[in-house]
Formats: structure tokens, C-alpha cells, sequence
């Protein structure tokens, strides 16, 4: 069923393929691998999973010595380790790092490219301005200037939220963390990045079960388990190098792979047990096993009595669940239901794994929520082998969601009240009132009459800024439509409603693209001035933190200096911080290293001051740069060095690392694990919803983490509380002094800057968040019991009675739709379910990775799969070109692939390209020698609306089109 998309030949002619097209040069495979710096059999035979790049031919001529200097790969979250060979400032040479526990010398294609991605010639070389429709070069200078001059006028006349800050998953912890911060000081809540579209109902979802809304285990720990069950992703494609650490399991512990998905994906094809669904219908398979599961008794009941609240609620929702309906709702038959429940119960412990195909939903929280009930359920949350493993997306998108980079909060997830605004204060040594006077208020507009403070009301998410320019302001909760937009490091081309984007980025007074690459915003309007394009450097020419999907952190070291006019992104901000007549106060405790040139460390160790929410603290630069020089003496399944300068910590300090560095916490590498001392990295569940509700203890009964003092459930940490147990005297003289500046008795294990409440609950080895019961029932969300609702764009009507989605609301500042378009009836025009995904060659947006010749190369057309049934009803060909419609009427012309990968009635394309709009390419649009060699339409111009109920995350996943030939 799976077969090669090219068959390993370019479509067409070699000499009138896309790559010479551009480059107006004829190439062969030959000429081209030389041409890209490899040596014949190195791209050509390495395959999606391992491999090894040889050296780039430039290295036979250098003079001196070569310098390898570790960094970390910019693609997915898996977090491989690149060597770089260096020459006199030149990057001449990768190899995959042998000694990272991560990717243990394997690299995948997008990996063995990275190379090329920084020394790119498609890259944007200095700062653009679009001039009576033509791109005109300026300096920094006078970007800075006139784009600030511009944000501050629009600021005068319409307030702090008339401009919005759209951050990156490419940026490093340091850079996000100042990012979030510029943001505040700006004066705005509307800043926000990509986890918005790819994973926010998983940290809401996750977050409200158990506390943290992060991966529990790791990829490492996957070789423990007896079993795999993978829903919503593709690892294979999205995350190669992830894959090997399942194989591992499946070869050496015999654990069946069960992969759930509505396409047979390149993971499928290792699965012992492929369940092919209908789309948007995850919550009714999770209740599905349950079924099973509770009819046999199969679940784990000693677990849910001590460790989890709520499971007789998702009894009686899971009853309505029989294999009958299951089947009805779903389309899988009741004996592969039963027989997936059973080796699940028959094989612990057993992990989940899901990606975006889970959460890009209306319906996304409850998916992210009923996965983990399932878990909980079994029993195999905080086990070594079990474990919730959401596999992030962007190198540092768990990273910039930690930092803050969010319209819904700050650093470390303390959120927008007085509460949180004090703290980072604090933290920041920032005068609260003059804070409070950068954001606006809007008078009468809140509860009662009351002012609304916009500095304690979510932003708008960046799923809709779209709608903060189109919307009229009447119906906004703020004063003014977004007038000026600024895309950081983010690809517009990765959200839906393609054609009302194009739309509001014509409306905008202002747009402003930092990025290596020009983008889709580039290009995708028709303006003809207003348009700014400022080179940011990529990661390899800076240096900081990254955050792997496991929690860890890593260090990058500067690979080489910024290659033309390029800027780091910290040194962007610094120069816009000065414009704005701020800078000496955001950067109070934060050296320059030179002009504009903010010092990284400082940067890190700032907000290793502020996030204990998350421990975030312990990770000091010493000991991240400590962990990155010795990596290979971290076991390569527990992640632990066994012996070594860092001896006894977990590779990268996982969150929570707790405390302050000196404290030497070794980091968590499984969340909520009992079997270990908290002071060596174990946790109970947090105690984050209070202690009691409807009469009942939320707190966990007789069960601890190993070596705890209090040997039960008990509440989060206070000076009270540590009071009241007699624990106080441990505090020293200088800890009481910072708790007494702060609330007293009443300051909390989160906003108490000495450290002195973590370190002394751990001293007596308690968790400082608590020990509580997971709640499988968030009385907080609109579904306080998961739910299956069908999404907006249904084909199934029958279902939408049975199942219908949520009534028209208003949160995130905007009025939002559900059931005025759920309904309406589509699905005679629109026939059939599109879905989208990604594929190994491209990642995200694209614009880097279609801007590689090595990887360009391997796919230059962008396509629907279209089962056969199908295509031969619609008079599809395979290799033609067709319109793909969505239900909302704009269309993209793409290439037919026929596959029976996709069901009958379903149809899946790309997400990655760009760069034309509802056919017409607009390669010309770009600046001259900054136009990617691959181009296509995108696959979200033709997707819906549709957004979480919770989160605001895009549904993508399952919405409606048509097909036809072009």
C-alpha cells in the first residue's frame, strides 16, 4: 500500500525539473550531490531513519585545522546532536553526534540538510522594503526607525494591541523568554506561536489531568515498554529519528505497535496492528477500548482508587460506548477494537504516543484528555515504560510554550493575574505600576461595568489573528482592530483560511516578516508597500538553550558568525527595546556583549530566577554546557550519567530540575514516578485543583513518592505549611529573609525567589507542588467528561444529531462559531473528508527546507492523496492535476497521488508548501535570489474554520472538500 512518490526519478525531464528551472543550470544526480557538498552515496543512500553525511568536499582544500563544534538540530523536537566541522569560519562539514543519548549517530533527511539550511543561498541577505510593488534594500538602521516610528504612531492612536507580536518555535529558550518579555513591556497580551496550532490542547488537556501539560517520559524510556500505542501521528515522517527508540522496544521487547490513524502512514507500515478510522472521531476509539477494558476488568483498580478522581463519571459516558456505536461513529469493526483493549491490558506498561493528527480538532481538548483517562485507566502514568509521549513538532516548540510565548500567559505558565504580573516583577526588579501603565484598559467593559485591564485578559491567539483585522471592533474585548502585524520566525502558510489571511494582510498598515527566510508572508498579498523583511540568523549563528519533547534542555554553541546582513533574533529585540525607550530597563540585569548584543547566559539565568512553576531553575548555562561536553556518559535508556563530571544528573536537566543550581536537583526524567525520591528526579501527580471537590479528596490516598516524609496525599508547599509541620528551622537566615520580602507565611513553592520552599520539601523529600489524585473530570472545560462532538464540517448529518458541536461563544477576545456552521449541510457539495500531515522531506511551513537543494530535490510536487474508488468515480488520473475545493469555497490545484494509504471518502495532503495561491504562482512576488526551489499551493488555503473549545487550536484534521480535474 505505501509506495515511493517519485519512484526515485524527478517527474518530467532532470534538465526541466524544478531545481533547474530556478537555478537556470541543467544538473544531474551526479553534479547536483557534488554540487550540494556531498560525496556520491551520501544523500543518495541515506535514508529517512540513519545514515551518515561524509564531509563536504570544500574540507580537501582548507588550510589548518578543522574545529567541530556541537549544535542541535533545527527541525522536530526529537533533538538530535549535529557535529559541525568548521574551517577558518566556515561551515564545511556535518556528522550526526555518535555520543548523544537522542539520536546515538543517526540523522534523518531534514537533519543531514542542516548544513545548507545556514548556508543557504535562498536566504534573505539584509533588510527589504516593498516600494511601489518591488523589494528595495535599506539598512538596519533605517528598518528600525521607520518601522518603529510607524508602531509607535499606531500605538498613540489606537493602543498597545493594535500591534501584534507572532514569536517562534525556532527561537531558543533565551529568545523566547525575551520575546514574551519585550511583549510586556510593549504593553500587549497579543503574543502568541506556533504551539497555538499544533499543541495547545494537549498542554490544556494534559495540564488540567495530571499538572503539567508536558511528554511524561521520554523517547528513551520507550524501550521499556511492553506495548506502543500510537494515535494521531506519524514518527516515521515527522520525527524519524524517534523511530528507532520504538523499534527498539518492538525488536527487544517483543511490544506489539498498534498505530491508530485514518491514513496507513509510513509508521503503519511497522505496526502489528494498523486501526484505520474515521477522522475526528478519536474521543469515541479512546471510549471504544475503555469499554472493553471496564467490561472485562481489565483496568487497574487499585491505581484509580489511590492515584485518580473522577473514574466512575468516565464509567458512565464509556457505557454509552458499545462496540455497536463505537463501530457506527468510527468505522472500526468490534473485534479489532477488543482485540487493540486487550493487548493493551495483556502488555504493560504500555505508552501512548500522539502528535497534531490528535489535537488540531474543534474537539482537541477532549482528545488530549480522553488519551490520557485511557492511561490512567491501565495504570501506566509515572512508570518507567508507560507514559503519555506527546512528540513535539519545531526543535524548541516545548521550549518556547514553557517560556511564555503565549496570548494566555507568561513565563512558566503563572498566567496573566495580579499574582503572576508580581512575580515576574520581581523577577524582573520592574516597578508593577509602571508595568500596569503600558497595557490599556478598556473602561466599562468588564464584569459589572467594570474596567477590563487587558494586561489580565488573554490575547488573541494567532489562529485568529486573522479575525483581529476582520472582525469588527464592536465585538472585540479590545479597543482597537490589529492595525500592524509582525511575523517572528512563524510561516503563515501553516494556518487555515489561506484566502481571508491574504485578505487581512492586505488590510494591515503595516506587516513585518524576521525570519532567515522571506516566508509565505512575503508573497501571499498584494500589497505594494508596507512590507518589511528583516534577516534574522539562523541558530547556528547564536548560541543558548533548546528543549527537547522529553523535557530536556541542550546548548547550542555558535557554529560560525551571522553570514551577511543577519541578526541574531536577541540583538532584533535589543535594537527595537532601545527604539521604544526601554532598553535599559528590559535589560536592567542583562549584560551586552557588545552594542545591542544582549549576553545569553544572563538571559538564562534570568529566567532561572523566575520559573519555579516548572523548574526551570536548576538549569544553569555551566551545567547545560557541562551535560552538552560529556554526553557520552548518559546511559542511553535512563538518561542518567553513570559517573563523570555529571555524575547522577538525567541528561539535559529535565524539567522540573528544582531549585537553584547550586542545589544540584539532577533533573526528571519521568514525570509523576513514585518509585524514585523526588531528590533524584521522582514526583507524585500535582496538587493543582485544591484539595477537596463535591465532597470528595483530590489528594492521593496512602501512596508517595519513595523516601517521603508525609507517607499521603498533601497540598502544595507555603511558608504555612512548612510552618505547620515544624520545618521552618531548615530555611536559613538568607531564604526567610526573600520569603518575608515577598507574602510571608503565605508565599507559595512558585513565587518564592530564595528557592528555600523547594529546597526544604525536597530536603525532606516531598514534591513541592503536592501529592494529588489525576482528575479524569476537568469541571473547568466546557466537557468536563470528554466528549465526542462531530467537527464543524461534518459528512456524517446523521451524527451531527447524535453528536452535535458546542453553541457560538466568545473567548480569546473574539466571537468564535460552532453550531451556525455545523448546521448548515456541506456535505452533498463537499463529499469528502480532508486531512493534512506532514512529510519527511519538508518541515513546517517549508520555506527552509523547500529552500534546500537536497531536499528540494526529493519532492517537488506538492499533491492530494486520493484513494483509487475515489479517483476513478471523479475521473482522477494518477500524476494529473486537480482542484482540491474545501467546503468555504477557496480552492488549490495540486498533483493527484493514488493511493490506498488514504480510505475511501478521505483525501490527505501536505502541509509544507507555498508560495502559490489558488493556482497561480507567484514565484515572481519574492525578492530576487530568495525564492524557494520547490513551490506549491497550500494545503491550507483550502481548509475551514474550526477552533478548539478551549485552546483556539485550528481543526485541520477533519474538515470537508471536492475534487475534480483541472
Amino acid at each position: 500500500m505505501l509506495r515511493k512518490k517519485t519512484g526515485g526519478i524527478a517527474r518530467g525531464a532532470r534538465n526541466g525539473s524544478i531545481l533547474s528551472g530556478v537555478t537556470e543550470k541543467s544538473v544531474d544526480r551526479r553534479a547536483f550531490l557534488r554540487g550540494s557538498g556531498l560525496a556520491i552515496g551520501g544523500l543518495a543512500g541515506l535514508g529517512a531513519l540513519g545514515g551518515t553525511v561524509t564531509r563536504a568536499e570544500a574540507q580537501a582544500a582548507t588550510d589548518g585545522a578543522v574545529e567541530t563544534i556541537k549544535s542541535v538540530c533545527t527541525h522536530c523536537s526529537v533533538g538530535c546532536t549535529v557535529m559541525a566541522e568548521v574551517s577558518n569560519g566556515v561551515w564545511i562539514g556535518q556528522e550526526p553526534g555518535w555520543d548523544s543519548p537522542f539520536n546515538l549517530g543517526a540523522h534523518c533527511a531534514k537533519g543531514a540538510s542542516v548544513r545548507e539550511h545556514a548556508h543557504g543561498e535562498r536566504r534573505l541577505k539584509y533588510p527589504m522594503k516593498l516600494v511601489d510593488g518591488e523589494w528595495t534594500r535599506v539598512s538596519w538602521e533605517e528598518a528600525i526607525d521607520e518601522i518603529g516610528d510607524q508602531m509607535l504612531s499606531i500605538r498613540e492612536e489606537s493602543g498597545p494591541d493594535a500591534v501584534y507580536w507572532l514569536g517562534s518555535a525556532k527561537h531558543s529558550n533565551e529568545q523566547a523568554y525575551l520575546f514574551r518579555k519585550f511583549a510586556a513591556y510593549w504593553g500587549s497580551n497579543n503574543v502568541d506561536h506556533q504551539a497555538r496550532i499544533c499543541h495547545s490542547t494537549t498542554v490544556a488537556g494534559v495540564a488540567n489531568t495530571w499538572g503539567y501539560g508536558a511528554m511524561t517520559n521520554s523517547y528513551n524510556d520507550i524501550h521499556n515498554s511492553k506495548a506502543m500505542l500510537v494515535i494521531g501521528a506519524n514518527p516515521a515522517e515527522a520525527h524519524p529519528v524517534s523511530l528507532m527508540h520504538l523499534l527498539k522496544a518492538k525488536e527487544e521487547n517483543n511490544a506489539p505497535l498498534i498505530v491508530c490513524d485514518p491514513r496507513f502512514t509510513r509508521t503503519a507500515a511497522h505496526a502489528d496492528e494498523y486501526v484505520r478510522f474515521r477522522p475526528g472521531s478519536d474521543v469515541a476509539v479512546m471510549w471504544g477500548l475503555l469499554w472493553h477494558i471496564f467490561e472485562n476488568g481489565w483496568e487497574d483498580r487499585e491505581y484509580i482508587r489511590t492515584r485518580v478522581w473522577g473514574m466512575d463519571q468516565i464509567r458512565t459516558e464509556v457505557k454509552k460506548w458499545n462496540p455497536e456505536e463505537v463501530e457506527r461513529v468510527t468505522g472500526v469493526p468490534p473485534e479489532q477494537m477488543r482485540r487493540v483493549a486487550r493487548t493493551l491490558a495483556n502488555n504493560k506498561p504500555g505508552t501512548l504516543i500522539w502528535c497534531m493528527g490528535g489535537t488540531q480538532h474543534s474537539n482537541g481538548n477532549n482528545n488530549t484528555r480522553a488519551y490520557c483517562v485511557l492511561q490512567l485507566a491501565l495504570g501506566n502514568i509515572g512508570v518507567s515504560g508507560g507514559g503519555a509521549n506527546i512528540f513535539r513538532g519545531h526543535d524548541n516548540v516545548q521550549g518556547a510554550t514553557d517560556l511564555g510565548v503565549l496570548s494566555h500567559d507568561t513565563p512558566g505558565y503563572y498566567g496573566l493575574s495580579e499574582g503572576a504580573w508580581a512575580h515576574w516583577s520581581r523577577v524582573w526588579e520592574e516597578d508593577l505600576d509602571w508595568l500596569k501603565g503600558r497595557f490599556a484598559t478598556v473602561p466599562g467593559a468588564g464584569k459589572d461595568g467594570a474596567d477590563l485591564k487587558l494586561m489580565n485578559e488573554n490575547g488573541i491567539p494567532v489562529s485568529r489573528w486573522i479575525d483581529g483585522v476582520l472582525e469588527d471592533v464592536e465585538n472585540m474585548d479590545q479597543p482597537s482592530k490589529v492595525r500592524a502585524m509582525v511575523f517572528w520566525g512563524h510561516a503563515p502558510n501553516s494556518q487555515t483560511r489561506g484566502a481571508e489571511m491574504k485578505t487581512a494582510m492586505e488590510k494591515l498598515d503595516l506587516l513585518v516578516v524576521v525570519d532567515p527566510y522571506p516566508t509565505v508572508s512575503a508573497i501571499l498579498h498584494d500589497r505594494t508597500d508596507g512590507v518589511y523583511l528583516l534577516p534574522a540568523a539562523t541558530q547556528f549563528e547564536t548560541r543558548g538553550s533548546v528543549t527537547a519533547s522529553n523535557r530536556s534542555l541542550q546548548w547550542r554553541d555558535r557554529v560560525f558568525e551571522p553570514l551577511f546582513e543577519s541578526v541574531p533574533d536577541q540583538d532584533i529585540l535589543a535594537k527595537f527595546s532601545k527604539k521604544f525607550g526601554f532598553a535599559d530597563r528590559i535589560f536592567r540585569n542583562i549584560a551586552m556583549d557588545g552594542e545591542d548584543q544582549p549576553n545569553v547566559e544572563d538571559i538564562t539565568r534570568e529566567f532561572n530566577r523566575g520559573m519555579w512553576t516548572v523548574g526551570y531553575t536548576g538549569q544553569s548555562p555551566e551545567r547545560l554546557k557541562l551535560h552538552m561536553a560529556n554526553q557520552h556518559t548518559f546511559d542511553r535508556t535512563t538518561l542518567k550519567a553513570n559517573g563523570g563530571p555529571a555524575d547522577g544528573d538525567y541528561y539535559g536537566l529535565p524539567w522540573p530540575c528544582w531549585g537553584t543550581p547550586e542545589m544540584k536537583h539532577p533533573g526528571t526524567p519521568l514525570l509523576y514516578d513514585t518509585h524514585k525520591r523526588v531528590s533524584d528526579g521522582g514526583l507524585t501527580f500535582r496538587a493543582r485543583f485544591g484539595v477537596e471537590r463535591d465532597g470528595d479528596n483530590l489528594l492521593a490516598d496512602g501512596v508517595y513518592s519513595l523516601g517521603s516524609e508525609i507517607q499521603d496525599g498533601y497540598p502544595e508547599f507555603t511558608m504555612q505549611m512548612l510552618m505547620d509541620l515544624g520545618w521552618d528551622g531548615d530555611l536559613t537566615a538568607e531564604e526567610r529573609a526573600v520569603i518575608d520580602g515577598i507574602a510571608g507565611p503565605k508565599t507559595n513553592w512558585k513565587t518564592d525567589l530564595s528557592g528555600g520552599i523547594q529546597r526544604v520539601a525536597i530536603k525532606h523529600e516531598c514534591a513541592p507542588f503536592g501529592n494529588a489524585r489525576a482528575r479524569a473530570v476537568v469541571w473547568t472545560f466546557p466537557d468536563p467528561v470528554p466528549l465526542h462532538r462531530e467537527p464543524l464540517y461534518s459528512s456524517r448529518r446523521d451524527l451531527v444529531a447524535d453528536y452535535p458541536t458546542y453553541e457560538d461563544r466568545k473567548f480569546y477576545r473574539l466571537p468564535t462559531l460552532y453550531a451556525s456552521i455545523q448546521k448548515k449541510d456541506f456535505s452533498k457539495d463537499y463529499p469528502i473528508i480532508l486531512t493534512s500531515g506532514r512529510l519527511v522531506e519538508y518541515e513546517g511551513g517549508g520555506e527552509e527546507t523547500r529552500s534546500n537543494p537536497w531536499l528540494a530535490e526529493l519532492q517537488q510536487n506538492m499533491f492530494v492523496e486520493v484513494n483509487p474508488r475515489d479517483a476513478n468515480n471523479l475521473g482522477l488520473r494518477d500524476g494529473a492535476q486537480v482542484w482540491v475545493e474545501g467546503a468555504e469555497g477557496s480552492k488549490v490545484k495540486v498533483m493527484a497521488l493514488l493511493t490506498e494509504r488514504v480510505g475511501v471518502g478521505v483525501a490527505f495532503m501536505p502541509f509544507h508548501f507555498g508560495g502559490h495561491f489558488q493556482g497561480e504562482d507567484r514565484r515572481h512576488k519574492y525578492p530576487d535570489g530568495a525564492d524557494p526551489y520547490v513551490l506549491g499551493d497550500s494545503s491550507n488555503t483550502a481548509q475551514t474554520y474550526g477552533y478548539d473549545s478551549v485552546t483556539q487550536m485550528q481543526e485541520t484534521k477533519a474538515t470537508l472538500c471536492k475534487i475534480w480535474a483541472a
